[in-house]
């Protein structure tokens, strides 16, 4: 190849426009060349391919030992053959011939491209996919580019990647419209045939624990700990909260002056409603706190280890412990990982019990 300096530009200008690493790619340019050769030369492992970017080197050459007896051609030659490439030639001497890239013929050239495309696409997929990996479990912002009208599903964009929110992963009545910058949060990333597959949700409620770190100092720097999500997405999300440091209102923290902090998390998320509760070592305290905002009379835990129990209520109170078709309920029985049976203070229903 006589323009080497114009190839290595050429790879350099890839590496730079199609952000994909040069070491790699000269790595699979080497391998399509090797390939390339072993078509037209018997396919044995004496093949020489030195690419330098340094110094703009690029040769490709066969390795044959001299011998007195030639069994194999493809690795092996005679003496007066072996001196017209090393005059000094001598039984035993590895001699290397060097092969005019224009010798591989057409084939040879379709090959290199079709691996050197291939490995275009591989590179910028492993280059996706590391992207993303970066990003698993994190809250990432995302540019909407396209919505599907009949699927409701939004193709967003993540730096130089694209993704798509399905609308089973959105959130309730929100509507997504193009040029719409939204957070979102990345569930996971798969490497999967044809590149990275990247889950990506409004609705997991890891989304709503990124939103309180980047929101809560005290929570970014470790003093407070989130211990448990549970969330009813574009409805209602309970948080349990643990402070490291007896200073610290954990509750406080979350909620902000005034109600500041946890208010740009509930606009943020279309209306929300947040119920940050006070994290429990105690069963019967945590489960209390979880059925907030209903006041809790007790909880007895069931005697069997089964990690169920009974919370009673003032009779006042048992709609709202129960909450709008058993959301509240569920919820709490979700963040404490309990089995709750909500009973109201007077023991009746309205109904005889069992």
């Amino acid at each position: 190849m006589n323009n080497n300096a114009e190839f290595f530009e050429a790879l350099r200008l890839l590496e730079k426009e199609k952000g994909i690493d040069g070491e790699y790619l000269l790595e699979k340019i080497r391998a399509a060349i090797v390939l390339a050769v072993k078509k037209d030369y018997g396919g044995k492992e004496n093949i020489v391919v030195i690419m330098d970017p340094e110094t703009n080197a690029f040769s490709v050459s066969l390795r044959k030992t001299v011998v007195e007896e030639v069994l194999d051609p493809d690795e092996e030659m005679l003496p007066e053959e072996a001196v017209r490439y090393s005059k000094k030639a001598k039984v035993g001497d590895v001699v290397e011939i060097a092969l005019e890239t224009k010798q591989f013929g057409r084939i040879a050239a379709q090959t290199a491209k079709h691996v050197i495309r291939q490995g275009i696409r591989e590179a910028e997929r492993g280059q996706k996919f590391i992207e993303f990996q970066r990003h698993n479990q994190e809250l990432v912002t995302a540019l909407v580019t396209r919505v599907d009208p009949k699927t409701g599903a939004a193709t967003v964009e993540i730096g130089k990647s694209e993704a798509v929110l399905p609308k089973s992963e959105q959130v309730g009545e929100e509507v997504l419209r193009e040029g719409m910058r939204v957070k979102v949060y990345v569930v996971d990333v798969k490497d999967g045939e044809k590149g990275p597959r990247v889950l990506i949700s409004r609705t997991h409620p890891g989304l709503v624990k990124r939103l309180f770190e980047m929101q809560v100092p005290e929570i970014f720097d470790g003093t407070v700990e989130i211990k448990a999500v549970s969330r009813e997405a574009g409805s209602r999300t309970k948080l349990a909260v643990l402070a490291h440091d007896e200073n610290v209102d954990a509750v406080g923290a979350c909620i902000g002056a005034k109600g500041v902090r946890v208010a740009e998390i509930v606009e943020e998320l279309g209306g929300e409603k947040i119920d940050i509760i006070e994290y429990s070592e105690e069963p019967e305290k945590f489960i209390a706190a979880a059925l907030s905002p209903a006041k809790v009379v007790s909880v007895e835990v069931d005697p069997d280890g089964a990690k169920a129990c009974r919370a009673t209520v003032p009779d006042a109170q048992l709609s709202l412990a129960i909450g709008n078709k058993g959301q509240n309920a569920r919820l709490a029985a979700k963040l404490t990982g309990w089995k709750i049976d909500i009973r109201p203070e007077s023991g009746f229903y309205g109904e005889d019990e069992e």
